[in-house]
């Protein structure tokens, strides 16, 4: 991993020092995640120094372009995240928890890469939907395929529908 996104905490004065990372495609193909097509993220780390603990508050912004779920067309997905964290020391080198991490004695800083790749990729919804499918404005030959497939809304207009079964689906909501 590049040394980019490491922050040097051994020489700061007390109080509250900010640090500003720019994060592309190249970030996550460093750590394999191949998901996004393009990624512009502005990272902005807050390392609050203390005597005995450093507070690191990191946000970021922007916008990652992925494949929509239903029609495969790519679009830009804007992403806003934080995390809070409290850095610790102790004996040994200790990442388990998701709140607190602990250097060990002595160390002068901190990479923070593998936090920022958590805080963006948990961003991400799950489900990757178009804009443009939502508010029907993207043309697509999937998502037409789509439109023509789903069930027709009106049944008494549809070929298959039979009046006869509307006798017995009244007594059924007759109750």
């Amino acid at each position: 991993m590049s040394r980019e996104y490491v922050i040097p905490f051994g020489g700061l004065k007390l109080g509250k020092h900010q640090f500003s990372f720019k994060v592309s495609n190249t970030f996550f193909s460093s750590f394999g995640y191949e998901d996004f097509n393009k990624a512009a993220i502005d990272i902005t780390a807050v390392l609050e120094k203390t005597a005995t603990i450093l507070e690191l508050m990191l946000s970021g912004a922007g916008y990652v372009n992925v494949d929509c779920d239903l029609s495969r067309e790519p679009f830009d997905l804007p992403i806003a995240s934080e995390l809070e964290m409290v850095i610790k020391f102790g004996e040994e080198f200790n990442d388990e928890s998701e709140e607190i991490l602990i250097l060990p004695h002595g160390e002068h800083e901190v990479d923070i890469s593998q936090y920022i790749y958590e805080m963006i990729v948990l961003a991400v919804p799950q489900k990757r939907i178009h804009p443009g499918v939502a508010d029907g404005s993207l043309k697509s030959e999937v998502l037409d395929k789509l439109r023509e497939m789903e069930p027709k809304q009106d049944r008494k207009t549809d070929e298959t529908y039979d009046p006869r079964w509307d006798a017995l689906k009244k007594l059924l909501t007759d109750k």
